[in-house]
């Protein structure tokens, strides 16, 4: 009986049961011979399988073993085995592109100079056009796998695709238009409060204190942006780093600083497009090891948050 028919009467078999038929009767243990209906089954199919950190391939299924010189066609199909290796990246929210770089390299054993240049090429890497060509912001975080041989354009162009598909969840262009804005403002807002905020359920209230100030054409006056600026990582700001003339520096340039500031996730799109409601213009974290901040509507409550992180300060001292 030659394979199709095999397959037809099985199918026809299993029309006329009244229950489905146990499992053991198409998984075989390891070692043992496939009979009966089972090898119709597996040459019906082509099987794909992937596990953590390798890729493994089912092919080559035929319906005759390669040394069946006799040439029946009822012997067992021949089988291949092929393991591919897998490279898995986890891009963390808010991370900058240049460290970014510097992870795939390590990861792929190529130039972080690769990365570099494939992050320049906006078009083959199917940035919007309001990127305007900078992947800063665009790279967007999760848990990615790729097999080795990937280039740093298709590497680097996955997690632009996959921006795409969070700027359609979140309905970013059409937010950023109902805001008076535009989408990378909000881009832009969003890397902020990625980097400020100690908790996902403060980034719509920081989100606020960020549009507040905008508004009233406040300086946003933020650490983050000064050390992305200096290319630097960092808590607090010194007095000199506020003098930096780095367009980045939110102390001394009015307005939203040129672009993000790192790569954030959907929670903070969200919270930049619906910023909560309320007047705040300033947050202190009062409790920084456990990253809670307070928020205050004046300069007067602003300093007394201050003297309450300085207190807790002391007393932790």
């Amino acid at each position: 009986m030659n394979i199709e028919n095999l397959l037809r009467e099985t199918l026809s078999d299993m029309a006329d049961e009244e229950r489905p038929p146990a499992p053991g009767r198409f998984l075989q243990a390891p070692g043992r011979r496939l009979r009966g209906r089972a090898p119709a089954l597996v040459a019906a199919s082509a099987v794909a399988a992937i596990t953590v950190g390798s890729a493994v391939m089912l092919h080559g299924i035929s319906s005759r073993a390669p040394d069946d010189a006799a040439g029946h066609r009822d012997a067992v199909p021949h089988l291949t085995f092929e393991r591919r290796p897998v490279v898995s990246v986890t891009v963390a929210e808010g991370t900058r592109l240049a460290r970014l770089c510097e992870t795939l390299s390590s990861l792929t054993g190529r130039p972080v100079a690769e990365f570099e240049r494939a992050a320049k090429d906006g078009a083959a890497l199917g940035l919007p056009p309001y990127a305007r060509g900078r992947l800063e912001g665009f790279a967007f975080p999760g848990v990615y796998e790729f097999e080795p041989t990937a280039s740093p354009g298709e590497i680097l162009g996955a997690m632009v695709a996959r921006f795409g598909a969070a700027a359609e969840n979140t309905g970013l262009v059409e937010g950023a238009e109902r805001a008076g804005g535009t989408p990378l403002e909000i881009v832009t807002i969003a890397s902020i409060v990625q980097a400020e905020a100690g908790r996902k359920e403060d980034m719509p209230k920081i989100a606020r204190v960020i549009h507040n100030r905008l508004n009233r054409k406040m300086r946003l006056q933020l650490d983050s942006t000064i050390w992305y600026g200096l290319g630097k990582y960092g808590v607090g700001a010194r007095v000199e780093d506020l003098k930096n003339p780095s367009p980045y520096n939110t102390y001394r340039r009015p307005g939203l600083p040129p672009g993000p500031i790192g790569n954030p996730g959907e929670d903070a799109i969200r919270a930049a497009l619906k910023p909560a409601a309320g007047s705040w213009l300033y947050y202190v974290y009062t409790d920084p090891a456990k990253g809670i901040a307070k928020f205050a509507s004046s300069a007067t409550e602003y300093a007394e948050l201050v003297e309450e992180r300085r207190r807790k300060k002391r007393g932790a001292g």
